[in-house]
């Protein structure tokens, strides 16, 4: 009887460890943090909803969600080209804003005098509100899409000039000494040894400039006031508010969220898949 009391003991026991592994595949961190923001998402929308329609509130005031999916879905043909033009202006940007910044702050680590002679400029260039001198640009280029580009282009710049120049001049002091003890020319301790030691920084100036390049997009839209086919979601914002078209103004803007959203998931996702493998900022803790 004694050897066969303890079986009973052990089954419960890898059943217990079965049910506590079982636990901890549905309650994963990873799958926490995806589940607690969509159920406040659909807490959120439910209680808009319950608010709109208990309170009889009119669809030029507040429209709920159901008024907000069916102008996203009838109004998709206008709000998806706008949105087209939007992207443009805003990825052009952003690219533009990187080969400028990166090859700036380059030359700036390279030189005491360029970084006198042109940085504090780009520091004027971007404590100006864009709003004060987007006309200006739009009196002095050839067309209204290359000034809404030209100011998309201001903002997105400096984040990453500073955070990469930046990451260049905080290279380790240690490393670089064993670099001119093995006597490494200037240009082999930059891509060897400053580029890859500025690559976090660069990558934070990326994730900031992403989401201010599409700000600036449409801050500058709405500056410049275009219309027509070649307009964004800015001139479909303001043409919504005229028109006291609520429904498509929120659906407009659901559309501007989302996509802000994704360019920060996208910029961090490069940032992560660069870093994970060597850089503290990503490596997961044992303890």
């Amino acid at each position: 009887m004694s050897e066969i009391l303890p079986a009973p003991a052990s089954s419960a026991t890898s059943s217990g460890s079965g049910f506590r592994r079982a636990l901890g595949l549905v309650f994963s961190p990873t799958l926490v943090r995806i589940l607690v923001p969509v159920l406040m998402l659909f807490l959120l929308l439910a209680v808009w909803q319950w608010y709109v329609v208990a309170h009889k509130v009119p669809p030029y005031i507040l429209p709920s969600p159901v008024l907000v999916a069916n102008a996203l879905v009838k109004d998709w043909p206008i709000l998806g080209a706008a949105l087209v033009v939007t992207l443009k202006i805003t990825f052009t940007a952003l690219i533009l804003a990187l080969v400028g910044g990166v090859a700036l702050a380059i030359l700036i680590s390279q030189s005491k005098w360029v970084e006198l002679a042109i940085y504090p400029y780009a520091v004027i260039l971007q404590v100006t509100p864009i709003v004060a001198i987007s006309p200006l640009i739009i009196i002095y280029t050839p067309s209204t899409q290359v000034a809404l580009l030209i100011c998309a282009w201001i903002v997105a710049f400096f984040p990453v000039l500073s955070n990469t120049a930046q990451g260049l001049k905080s290279t380790d002091h240690n490393l670089l000494n064993l670099f001119e003890l093995y006597r490494a020319s200037r240009w082999q301790t930059l891509f060897w040894l400053r580029i890859p030691a500025a690559l976090p920084y660069f990558l934070a100036g990326l994730r900031i400039a992403g989401g201010l390049a599409l700000i600036a997009a449409v801050v500058a839209e709405f500056a410049a006031g275009s219309a027509g086919s070649g307009s964004g979601l800015a001139f479909r914002l303001l043409e919504a508010q005229f028109r006291l078209n609520i429904p498509r103004l929120f659906a407009a803007l659901i559309l501007l969220s989302v996509t802000g959203v994704l360019i920060f998931f996208a910029t961090s996702l490069v940032s992560h898949l660069l870093l994970r493998k060597w850089h503290e900022s990503a490596l997961r803790r044992e303890n």
